[in-house]
């Protein structure tokens, strides 16, 4: 009876270090993403989360695997769309755009996955330091993550008597494909984003990834909203 871990967005960064862990721990894993997952056995579900009418691919696959077996589902909502915008200048249909990835798709997940969340499953969301605070710039990211963490707490008073639970982890600077097109390669931008965690130093993806299966298996840690961020230097 095996265990899934069901990530979106594990084609790179948090999502692929997140699948190698868990399959390292003897999870299945399977990615849902338009683009594979590099990471050996990993049951690819190629969809793109934007455009509506994705679950035509994704239910046969959810029967095929997790629908299959009977242990626990970890559900990982990773995949994002971060893009640069202004709250005060943003186009409709670009705003509904990044909705449907960062917002409509893991409530839709939600729905045809909980069917399958046994005991001792759970619902993770990943967040960022921007769930809580705000930039300017990325208005549609700041929204949409904002808002995540209200879909993960509403989760988590939909499963009281349940021994399922949820979480919402908060991740820092980390070293992703994100971080690094948005820095474009600057040295002197890398050092100084570095220079704001009290660490000195830019998180790994492996070290969310560690954190995000810590969490899949502490149910005492229902309703959190968890900061990962090496502690931030407030200016």
């Amino acid at each position: 009876m095996a265990d899934w871990a069901l990530i979106t967005g594990a084609s790179r960064g948090i999502g692929r270090a997140t699948a190698a862990r868990f399959r390292d721990e003897g999870w299945r894993v399977m990615n849902v993403s338009r683009h594979p997952c590099s990471v050996p056995d990993v049951v690819n579900v190629e969809v793109d989360l934007s455009v509506p009418g994705w679950e035509a691919t994704f239910i046969p696959a959810l029967r095929e695997g997790p629908g299959q077996g009977g242990g626990r589902v970890c559900l990982v909502h990773n995949a994002a769309r971060y893009v640069h915008d202004e709250a005060l200048a943003m186009e409709a249909d670009h705003f509904r755009h990044v909705l449907e990835v960062n917002l409509v798709a893991p409530a839709v997940l939600n729905r045809l996955v909980r069917p399958l969340l046994t005991d001792g499953s759970s619902i993770l969301y990943v967040g960022s330091t921007l769930s809580e605070k705000a930039v300017k710039g990325i208005a549609s990211y700041v929204t949409t993550k904002h808002a995540l963490v209200g879909m993960m707490r509403a989760t988590c008073q939909e499963l009281v008597g349940t021994q399922i639970h949820t979480a919402c982890v908060c991740p820092g600077f980390t070293d992703t494909e994100i971080l690094r097109e948005h820095l474009g390669g600057d040295a002197a931008a890398r050092a100084s984003v570095a220079a704001r965690t009290t660490f000195g130093r830019i998180i790994t993806p492996e070290e969310i990834a560690d954190f995000l299966y810590t969490c899949a298996n502490t149910p005492v840690l229902n309703g959190a909203v968890l900061h990962a961020n090496l502690g931030q230097v407030e200016t």
